[in-house]
Formats: C-alpha cells, sequence, structure tokens
C-alpha cells in the first residue's frame, strides 16, 4: 500500500487566496451589476517594461534561428543574468558573488523549496501575521513550528526572544501582509542572534524594490555576519511585474556551512546546487534575457516608474485611511497597507461587508495567522482609477 503524506492533514482545506477567490466569484454570480474592485491580491496590473520586453523579442528571434537556438539551460541559471544581478547587489553595498546567485521561477517557489536542504528535526521560528508559504511548507513536512508574535506595540516586527531558541528563523522585509520594514539596527540584532544559536535566517526581500529610505537595508547582506547565517529570496514579480512572467532568484552564500546531526559539515550553497540541478530545469531563455534588462540603467529606470504609480496609488490609500481615522501600517516602504478593520469587526466580517457593501475585494488579516485577526490586507496594484473610486466608496461609507 502506498502512504500519504499525512502532515498534509494539518494544513488548511484550502489556500487563502482560493478561497478569497471562490467568495468573490459567488458575489458576483449573484450581483453581477456591482462593479467589484480588487485589491486583495498582490498581483500588478501594469505591462512589462518597454525595454524588457524588446529584449524578450529579440530573444524569440534568437530562438527561431538554428545558428542562435539554445535548449537546456544551466539550473541555476545564466551567467549574463547572475553577473547583472550581482552587480545590482553592488549597487546597495552587498558584495555577493555570481556563484551564489540561483535563479529560479520565483521567491514563493524557492522559500518553499529550500525546505528540502534542512532536517525535519529542525525547530521553525515564523513571524505571526504570515505570508502563509512560509507556514504551510513547513507543516507538510511535520516540523516543529514556534511564533513570534508581530503587534502594533512592536510596529509588526518581532524581534528575538534569548529564551526561544529557533534553527531556522523566516523574515520577509518589507514584509507581506503588513507592509513593516526591519531597519538596519534591528537586522543586526537578529543576524546576532543567528550567529549565536547557530541558527539560519530565510530572508525575504521581494518587496526591496519599494524601499524609499537609506535606513531600511535592501539586502540582509549589507548586515556584518549575514553571510555565515542567512539565505536570501527575491523577486521580478513585483520589481518588474514578472508575476505572470516568473522569475526571481535566491542567493546562498558560500560562507553558510552547517553539519548533520552526526556532524558532518556541509556548505549550503552546494547542497541547494544539487538540490537544482536534481529537480529544477531552469528558467526559459527568453524569460532571463528580459530579467537581464530589468537590471540595465534603462530597465531600472522604466521599472522604478511603475513602482512610483503604485506608491502613488498607496498613499491614496492611506489619505482615505487618515480622513476615517482608521490606523494603519506600511504603504511606505510597501505596496500593502495594513489596517485595523473598523467598527471592531472580525476580518472575515469586514471581508464580507466590504465587498458587499463597497464592492472592494481586500485580504483578511486571519488569513496571516491569530495575529492578523481584526486587520486587513488592501494593496496598491490596481489601476489608479479603480484605486481612487475604491477609495472614494471607502470614504463614503467609513467617514
Amino acid at each position: 500500500m502506498a502512504f500519504v503524506n499525512e502532515n498534509y492533514g494539518n494544513l488548511k482545506d484550502s489556500y487563502l487566496f482560493a478561497d478569497i477567490a471562490h467568495r468573490v466569484a459567488d458575489f458576483s454570480a449573484a450581483r453581477p451589476e456591482v462593479k467589484v474592485i480588487r485589491m486583495g491580491i498582490g498581483d500588478v496590473t501594469l505591462p512589462l517594461a518597454p525595454c524588457v520586453v524588446e529584449a524578450m523579442g529579440k530573444a524569440v528571434q534568437e530562438m527561431g534561428k538554428k545558428e542562435s537556438f539554445r535548449g537546456y539551460g544551466p539550473e541555476q541559471g545564466y551567467d549574463f543574468l547572475r553577473e547583472a544581478i550581482a552587480k545590482y547587489y553592488r549597487s546597495f553595498a552587498a558584495d555577493i558573488a555570481m556563484d551564489e546567485i540561483f535563479v529560479s521561477d520565483g521567491a514563493k517557489s524557492d522559500c518553499g523549496n529550500i525546505t528540502d536542504i534542512f532536517s525535519d528535526d529542525n525547530t521553525i521560528l515564523i513571524p505571526d501575521p504570515v505570508y502563509p508559504v512560509y507556514l504551510d511548507t513547513n507543516l507538510m513536512r511535520g516540523r516543529k513550528i514556534i511564533y513570534m508574535n508581530g503587534t502594533p506595540e512592536n510596529g509588526f516586527l518581532p524581534m528575538p526572544d534569548e529564551k526561544v531558541k529557533a534553527d531556522i528563523i523566516y523574515l520577509c522585509s518589507p514584509n507581506n501582509p503588513t507592509g513593516a520594514a526591519y531597519t538596519r539596527e534591528q537586522l543586526a540584532v537578529w543576524v546576532d542572534y543567528a550567529l549565536k544559536n547557530d541558527a539560519i535566517i530565510l530572508y525575504d526581500a521581494a518587496y526591496e524594490s519599494f524601499v524609499a529610505d537609506a535606513k531600511i537595508p535592501r539586502s540582509i547582506f549589507v548586515i556584518p555576519g549575514a553571510k555565515k547565517c542567512a539565505i536570501e529570496f527575491c523577486s521580478l514579480s513585483k520589481t518588474a511585474g514578472f508575476t505572470g512572467t516568473r522569475c526571481g532568484y535566491t542567493v546562498v552564500p558560500k560562507e553558510l556551512i552547517r553539519k548533520t546531526k552526526d556532524g558532518k559539515e556541509f556548505s549550503l550553497n552546494k547542497m541547494w546546487l544539487r538540490r537544482q540541478t536534481t529537480k529544477f530545469n531552469g528558467v526559459p531563455y527568453i524569460v532571463q534575457r528580459g530579467a537581464e534588462k530589468v537590471f540595465s540603467g534603462e530597465g531600472l529606470a522604466q521599472c522604478r516608474a511603475n513602482l512610483a504609480y503604485y506608491q502613488e496609488n498607496a498613499k491614496i490609500i492611506m489619505e482615505a485611511l487618515d480622513t476615517c481615522g482608521i490606523r494603519y501600517f506600511g504603504g511606505i516602504h510597501s505596496p500593502y497597507v495594513w489596517m485595523e478593520c473598523p467598527r471592531q469587526m472580525n476580518s472575515w466580517d469586514f471581508f464580507d461587508y466590504l465587498l458587499t457593501k463597497v464592492g472592494v475585494v481586500g485580504t483578511p488579516g486571519a488569513g496571516f495567522g491569530k495575529m492578523g485577526e481584526k486587520y486587513f490586507r488592501l494593496t496598491a496594484f490596481s489601476s489608479r482609477e479603480n484605486t481612487q473610486e475604491a477609495m472614494d466608496r471607502f470614504v463614503k461609507e467609513f467617514e
């Protein structure tokens, strides 16, 4: 008999965003006359930068000619893209070598797949509220999970507790869902904790391109000692609108050495390379040529223009919440605004109220953990017109 992984029984029946999609579909079927404005899932709405599209077009033409056709590429990514990413890191003072960079189809995949190289005996420390992938992928492995609570008092930026011992620590900054971002000093405390406890920090930097303050690090590797205790995930989904194009990268420093239970040392960089070459065939050449262009001067300028558009949307959301006297977090270094539910509503009750009374979709905070209850996430990724209309409706209902 083939037995299944019983740990799947510890998961919720459906993924958060699938549940939201079903509720919205049911409402739209019952009320087709209502224009529903979606500000829930963190999907972009602006098209790819023109220079990126041009680069991908040239790559398509290459694939149509015998002399420039490409088949299987290197699983860790083409050198031209890895070199461009290394140069990008140097622009904000992070010294990363090309062979420490692994190109993938996105940060979500790598955040889940990285668990392959760690023992299931590790204790996992996860923030709450939290991006569901961190929790679910470790539940699937049956690992012991402990939580650190994000609260209004700590700005939804929990710090280490020396009485708590963890082997693997998940950090996300700027944070999804709260939009909060760690300062350099705060990250230095986390690095010190990890080094002291021989722990590994899994650092999700998917939203680093939204950082607008030099005091907020765009990479954990600007912190001294981080290359001995951290792995960083990043994505072009939000930086360059690659949500449908799929491209990201993970940095595994060569200084990361850890032991098995019987004391044998392993290089995590080599382990991740072995994992990727076994289970992953790489990102398509056409996509990688587009990604390479993102990191050019022209590409960065065009992508930052799109980011500025979303940041202006976030400002519109925050101004509406200010008008209504509703407390919120995020929105400055992040496309997410994390708001308190008005009228003391629970987050799913507020989701239903906002959908049925206002015709706006957001994300209930309870979907991100128990500390997310009575909070709600709005995203700035909609169009300018829809963002303005949604917040005009919001102000009319809650002012």
